[in-house]
């Protein structure tokens, strides 16, 4: 079964920085796309950032600058690494991974729990 684990969410400082990481385990014949989404109170999902098995990556423009999103192919992992956060990025934060698990024949998409990120004096 293929399961997507998220860790480093919290409580932060504005101005401060966090750093997420999805772990994705189970039998995985391989791993496309990458992402991590954001969901505020009374808000919709909405792409932070992604990025795709060659490397390229895309932000939303209100992260650009101040997000990094990276992965470790070997490990199987996304990470999301934030700074200079700001009140209005307090959100639960998800991710997804277009994944083919071991004797499938196509991609579907996963998601992890979600983590909450808390940015508050």
């Amino acid at each position: 079964q293929v399961q997507l684990v998220e860790s480093g969410g919290g409580l932060v400082q504005p101005g401060g920085s966090l750093r997420l990481s999805c772990a994705v385990s189970g039998s995985i014949f391989s791993i496309n796309d990458m992402a991590w989404y954001r969901q505020a109170p009374g808000k919709e999902r909405e792409l932070v950032a992604a990025i795709i098995s060659t490397g390229s990556t895309n932000y939303a423009d209100s992260v650009k600058g101040r997000f990094t999103i990276s992965r470790d192919n070997a490990k199987n992992t996304v990470y999301l690494q934030m700074n200079s956060l700001k009140p209005e990025d307090t959100a639960v934060y998800y991710c997804n991974a277009q994944i083919r698990p071991m004797r499938a024949f196509s991609y579907r998409a996963y998601w992890g729990q979600g983590t909450q990120v808390t940015v508050s004096s």
